[in-house]
């Protein structure tokens, strides 16, 4: 029996979970008996083909800190990003593909070789985001079945292990980003109404602040800096990060601090922490508020709050939830491992649905009451030159053909129309943002479409956005009166521009990965 598997691909831990004989998700733990697998990366400095991921990798930062690589999520999609090792430029998708080998390896050393996978990412990721994930997975020899939104693979979990129902919150603060997606929830019937997130708000920032304090009341006493290598941060980053999961179960961390002018106790409290991050603990608040107007909802409207991600479990962010909704958030299950376990349920739904005959009737009984329907996290439209009613010119705006929140699968047209007399080409531009102003947007990709010759302006063209249940976009632009068309799926190029050319030049890429002796 082939496995059905959802990965969580996160910025300081990672998950595999499997579904069972039955379709209940389980995590499967890696080669060192641990449940999650810290998303860091190590290049032995012997012999540069060898990679070490997971804790091994944690601990061998503080001896050689140019070596390693952590938080390379936050770095998907930067298309200025390199990591150089040894003359070799690596890429976030490359060095988050190394993550996936491991959790794949481990896995197939228990289990069956695995092959179709479900990759989770944050809801607010982007469509550059999206596809370097889905990129990151096929370099480490995985069938990418689908995408599923954090959020929305935790709501699943949480949906099917426990009574949920009603208007849900699912407030998704992880190791480096931060989602909030309202969600209606009857048994196991879900339909996402709204996300909202941040990609660089997570539990490292926590940690930074704290390490702020360290450094800080290092110079109050010896007037120097406690850091002078990149060896040092990197010890002090992993103190700072224990320290905030002592302040969530205690009042008072201690740590002793062994720097260049002198060694020294310090003592950072709750009280502490709590006023350092209230700028972090602002903005996702405000998000909150942003997704809850998005919804057309005031805070009593909300049923539960759901915790995901493990930085949920300091005790500031459920006091501001619980103010904000007059209740207590919900942690019900474990809030390291419940998008891992949705990841898992979502790839057997994707298998239903596209692939029934492949699905065992254990799982297929399993899963037969589960109904999910997601939503478009973006809006998405395309650059024009529509006439200004007052002035009588023309303006370039920002043309919104798929709007945010639709449900997906959808898909929604436009015509517009040439703008002078022998006009031969277009230049397409699709653009991802609510706004009608361009400079407000994003560009995500722009194509050249070739038009017949000797033609007067005004032939219509006909632009149709599609988006498929796995977070994935179509895009077609159609000359009406040739019935020509240029036809876009959007894909990552090695410079980060958007083409259509990203599978071949990926597979000039997969030997560099391939090669690598994952440890």
């Amino acid at each position: 029996m082939a496995n059905i598997v959802g990965i969580d691909l996160g910025t300081t831990f990672s998950a595999l979970a499997i579904l069972n004989a039955i379709g209940k998700p389980e995590i499967i733990p890696n080669t060192d008996g641990e449940r999650l697998t810290p998303s860091a990366i190590f290049f032995d400095e012997e012999n540069s083909d060898i990679v070490r991921v997971g804790i091994e990798a944690i601990n061998s930062r503080h001896l050689n800190a140019e070596r390693s690589v952590r938080w390379i999520k936050r770095q998907m999609g930067d298309a200025s990003y390199r990591k150089n090792i040894d003359s070799k430029d690596w890429t976030p998708v490359e060095l988050s593909a190394l993550i996936l080998k491991k959790l794949k390896q481990d896995c197939s050393a228990e289990n069956n070789e695995i092959h179709d996978a479900v990759i989770s990412v944050p809801a607010h990721f982007d469509e550059v985001r999206r596809k370097a994930t889905m990129d990151a997975g096929t370099m480490a020899g995985l069938n990418v079945i689908g995408i599923v939104n954090e959020p929305v693979a935790a709501a699943l979990y949480y949906a099917t292990t426990r009574e949920v129902s009603g208007r849900v919150l699912v407030y998704d603060l992880g190791g480096g980003t931060f989602d909030v997606t309202i969600l209606d929830v009857k048994g196991h019937q879900m339909s996402i109404v709204c996300s909202q997130g941040d990609h660089a708000l997570g539990g490292v920032d926590f940690d930074r602040k704290v390490l702020e304090l360290l450094e800080q009341s290092y110079r109050d006493k010896f007037g120097a800096e406690l850091i002078d290598s990149d060896e040092d941060r990197a010890k002090y980053e992993d103190e700072a990060e224990d320290i905030k999961r002592t302040l969530s179960r205690r009042n008072v961390a201690k740590i002793m601090l062994y720097g260049p002018a002198g060694n020294m106790r310090v003592e950072i409290t709750r009280d502490m922490f709590e006023q350092a991050i209230s700028d972090l603990m602002n903005r996702a608040d405000i998000l909150v508020e942003v997704a809850l107007e998005e919804a057309g909802a005031e805070p009593s409207a909300i049923d539960k709050v759901l915790l995901v991600g493990g930085s949920t479990r300091i005790p500031l962010i459920r006091q501001h939830l619980e103010k904000m909704f007059g209740f207590a958030p919900e942690t019900a299950v474990n809030v390291d491992e419940c998008v891992g376990l949705g990841a898992a349920l979502h790839a057997g739904l994707v298998m239903l649905r596209e692939k029934p005959e492949a699905v065992p009737p254990g799982i297929s009984n399993g899963l037969k009451d589960i109904n999910l329907t997601d939503v478009c996290n973006h809006s998405y439209g395309t650059v024009c030159a529509p006439l200004d009613k007052e002035t009588g010119r023309r303006v370039i705006a920002n043309r919104i053909i798929l709007n945010k929140n639709m449900p997906v699968p959808c898909e929604a047209s436009q015509t517009f129309y040439t703008l002078t007399d022998g006009q031969s080409e277009l230049e397409v531009t699709i653009t991802q943002g609510e706004d009608t102003d361009v400079e407000y947007v994003k560009k995500v990709a722009t194509h050249k479409f070739e038009l017949p010759p000797d033609r007067p302006a005004g032939c219509p063209i006909k632009v149709t956005y599609g988006y498929d249940v796995n977070q994935r976009m179509h895009c077609k632009f159609e000359d009406v009166q040739s019935s020509k068309v240029l036809e876009v799926d959007l894909s990552l190029d090695r410079d980060g521009s958007m083409s259509q050319s990203e599978t071949t030049q990926n597979q000039e890429r997969l030997s560099a990965v391939g090669r690598s002796r994952v440890e």
